[in-house]
């Protein structure tokens, strides 16, 4: 636990069904409460009702956060889709709901243009960058800008490669951020861009205790 600030938790990745991020983050938050606490929060296994539900439990025990996105469509039944874009689910629960104090993020990607990614921070309370590699960290920075300027706090996942991991990293499809041996020098380049990275050597459980401790000198 002293390895890390807080926990980013995945909401039934891939549509396999898995203990609810919210739920498990209600836990973590209850249990750790000065450690930060931002589920990932998909759509497409939620009705408005239980949006609703579970971002005033959220609240309720003061999660840090949750991060609203359609998602990946479920393995089993069909997609729902009565909120249909993370936007509108943000505007409901703020106009609708009525959620106060919860925090609601974004998750931005390079595929997009970086005017489309500037335009779609506006309006939400922090933002979570995705598939950062090399090639992609000329437009984080362009987002960055935008993002101080806003102040707007931008977290940026943090994907090692590793030997073990390499199967698990194809079925994601996210390319890696840096391999192991250049952790050091990748999160360097991030130091003063955004308020927080999201490392994890994805599944390798052993590289995850690895990585934490190259990345202590970081901490603040």
């Amino acid at each position: 636990m002293e390895l890390v600030d807080g926990w980013n938790i995945t909401d039934s990745a891939a549509g396999m069904p898995a203990p609810s991020g919210t739920a498990v983050g209600c836990v973590l938050k209850t249990k750790y409460p000065d450690k930060i606490v931002i589920p990932i929060f998909i759509l497409h296994y939620k009705g408005p009702v239980e949006v609703g539900g579970l971002a005033l439990a959220a609240e309720a025990v003061n999660l840090d956060g949750l991060v609203l996105t359609m998602g990946d469509v479920p393995k089993y039944g069909e997609a729902i889709k009565m909120l249909k874009s993370s936007e509108e689910a943000r505007d409901f629960l703020r106009g609708t709901v009525r959620v106060k104090t919860l925090k609601l993020g974004c998750l931005l990607s390079p595929r997009r243009s970086v005017e489309e990614a500037v335009a779609r921070i506006k309006g939400w309370d922090f933002a979570f960058f995705m598939r950062l590699e090399e090639k992609t960290l000329p437009f984080l920075r362009e987002v960055a800008r935008e993002c101080r300027n806003l102040r707007i706090p931008l977290y940026a996942y943090f994907l090692v490669g590793t030997k073990k991991n390499e199967e698990i990293l194809k079925m994601i499809g996210w390319p890696v951020t840096t391999p192991m041996e250049k952790v050091e020098e990748a999160a360097g380049k991030l130091e003063g861009l955004v308020d927080g990275i999201i490392p994890t050597c994805a599944g390798d459980y052993e590289g995850d205790k690895e990585l934490l401790k190259k990345l202590q000198s970081f901490r603040e």
